[in-house]
């Protein structure tokens, strides 16, 4: 969705002028239209990986067992992925709901007071900088087809966009983001059982590590960021989150023991 962006010498794509091209315009502005759930999937992937670690290193701080960890962590990830999931479906879902509302209404405006919503088309565009006989052209032709004139209400007096994502893909999206991603931190836990404790957690940092490289790769791709930057950033986070976890868990062992 944003390959046409050129942001200079970190990312050379096409030129400006192959950008700019009547074929590129169309397919973008189409694109635009479009939601790309890469974002879904990439906030639920950062956000499983570093609730599952900091599960992991505050039990580990804490001193308790692989068993333990394991328990918590599955547990922690199933509940927290749902909810994460459901949050998204629900502020998805509402964002369309509130569309649709706002649709009616402009609906209903048109249809019994056609002569203030053209007033409000007018002043609209005369904010844009238009006036005259262009101003009065530009209000007719957009109010002579009612799908283009709730269109415009909608994006220019309500600041609402016109097409929303799925809330259900959403929340597919962000549930298996958070789930397969976050899964990383426990996973020597499943593979290498029996394993000191100090070994387990070190292939946990090391795993988690990678997996805080590549989601922060990606989103640095993403946005046309420097990928080593945007790596680095998220690995910084994750690294915050763990030793805060971990320091907790320390803690509680102290205080508990």
């Amino acid at each position: 969705m944003f390959g046409w962006l050129s942001l200079g010498p970190t990312d050379p794509g096409p030129s400006l002028e192959d950008q700019h091209t009547p074929g590129a315009i169309a397919a973008r502005l189409a694109q635009a239209t479009q939601h790309s759930y890469l974002g879904d999937f990439v906030l639920g992937a950062l956000d499983g990986v570093v609730t599952t670690f900091a599960v992991v290193a505050g039990v580990t701080g804490a001193q308790l067992s692989a068993s333990v960890v394991l328990v918590l962590g599955l547990a922690n990830l199933l509940a927290d992925g749902f909810s994460m999931a459901a949050g998204n479906f629900l502020s998805t879902r509402a964002q369309r709901q509130l569309i649709q509302r706002m649709r009616q209404v402009e609906e209903h405006h048109i249809r019994h007071v056609p002569e203030g919503e053209r007033e409000e088309i007018r002043q609209i565009f005369a904010k844009k900088g238009f006036q005259g006989p262009l101003l009065e052209q530009i209000v007719e032709v957009i109010t002579s087809n009612p799908q283009v004139w709730i269109d415009t209400m909608l994006t220019d007096e309500w600041g609402l966009p016109l097409e929303t994502p799925s809330p259900w893909k959403a929340a597919l999206v962000t549930f298996g983001a958070f789930v397969v991603v976050g899964a990383v931190p426990l996973v020597p836990y499943g593979l290498f059982w029996g394993a000191s404790a100090t070994r387990l957690f070190g292939a946990s940092v090391a795993m988690t590590a990678l997996a805080f490289v590549i989601i922060g790769a990606v989103k640095g791709r993403v946005l046309r960021r420097p990928v080593w930057l945007a790596a680095l950033e998220t690995l910084l986070l994750g690294t915050l989150a763990a030793a805060l976890a971990y320091g907790v868990g320390a803690a509680l062992h102290d205080w508990a023991s």
